[in-house]
């Protein structure tokens, strides 16, 4: 039994290069399994590779992240080359994406959901475009009967629609929405689904999640660290990892009026459940 599981990591991302096997090692050491989250062809193919190096405590996920459907912005963290802006467009290859969704380490689908950050609100065909591949995201985890890790951002309404309209594609538990950062509403709507919810590091600086922290079941929520992007306190301005979802867990914990031990547990019953790790 791990003492935490990170369920969304990106340790094959091009931030780690120099020292993956050592933050990988780092937080094995402390019994902390970790989930590596695929965004795109490679980043899925590679987050693969990682986890077949290690018996148990690293698994992956593959996907097309919303941003990667057409242009997007290139992050020197995630893709080894020059930042700025380049075409990464990938077309989405349901029959590619489902032999890797079938490899034994691989427990979930995505990241996939909606991303309008970057997008105009009269850019209908990139919009448009994000809808289709989520959808076949979601196909392909019924299929396979792996959970959606679904990415959200600036778009929970039409998520939510597409979820509900949706609903018949899911099993049970239907999927993890990453990083939620919508309304009070927005998560009652998500949790009426059954939707479980991962918290990060934002968590630790910044109070506007609280009251739902506070409101949701304890049996809906996972931790994650969404490495190497937005450390906790007290690692502010360095790269995160995995080991630092430690903190995540103590915030938790503090904002529930709990115990560490308390949260430690059930949040890795909750992910050891939804990513069937005690097969």
């Amino acid at each position: 039994m791990p003492k935490l599981i990170d369920s969304h990591t990106h340790l094959q991302f091009s931030a780690f290069k120099q020292d993956r096997n050592q933050v990988i090692e780092k937080a094995l050491s402390d019994n902390i399994w970790l989930i590596n989250v695929g965004t795109q062809k490679d980043t899925s193919l590679k987050a693969i590779e990682i986890s077949e190096k290690y018996q148990k405590g690293v698994y992956a996920t593959v996907g097309l992240h919303p941003i990667h459907t057409q242009k997007s912005y290139f992050d020197p963290q995630e893709f080894d080359g020059n930042g700025g802006f380049t075409s990464l467009g990938e077309k989405f290859d349901y029959e590619f994406y489902k032999k890797l969704a079938v490899h034994p380490k691989v427990v979930a689908i995505g990241e996939t959901g909606l991303d309008y950050y970057r997008i105009g609100s009269n850019d209908l065909e990139a919009r448009n475009l994000q809808k289709e591949v989520f959808i076949e995201h979601l196909e392909l985890a019924k299929e396979v009967n792996k959970p959606p890790m679904i990415h959200c951002r600036v778009a929970f309404s039409e998520l939510i629609e597409i979820l509900t309209t949706n609903y018949s594609l899911f099993n049970s538990p239907p999927g993890i929405i990453h990083f939620f950062t919508g309304t009070a509403e927005e998560a009652k709507n998500l949790l009426d689904l059954g939707f479980s919810f991962t918290f990060g590091g934002l968590i630790t600086f910044n109070r506007d999640l609280d009251p739902i922290i506070k409101s949701l079941p304890i049996e809906k929520i996972l931790l994650e660290t969404d490495a190497p992007y937005i450390s906790p306190v007290p690692y502010r301005g360095k790269r995160n990892e995995s080991l630092y979802v430690t903190e995540v867990a103590k915030k938790i914990a503090e904002i529930r009026n709990d115990s560490l031990e308390n949260i430690s547990k059930q949040t890795t019953t909750n992910a050891l459940d939804i990513f069937n790790l005690l097969r």
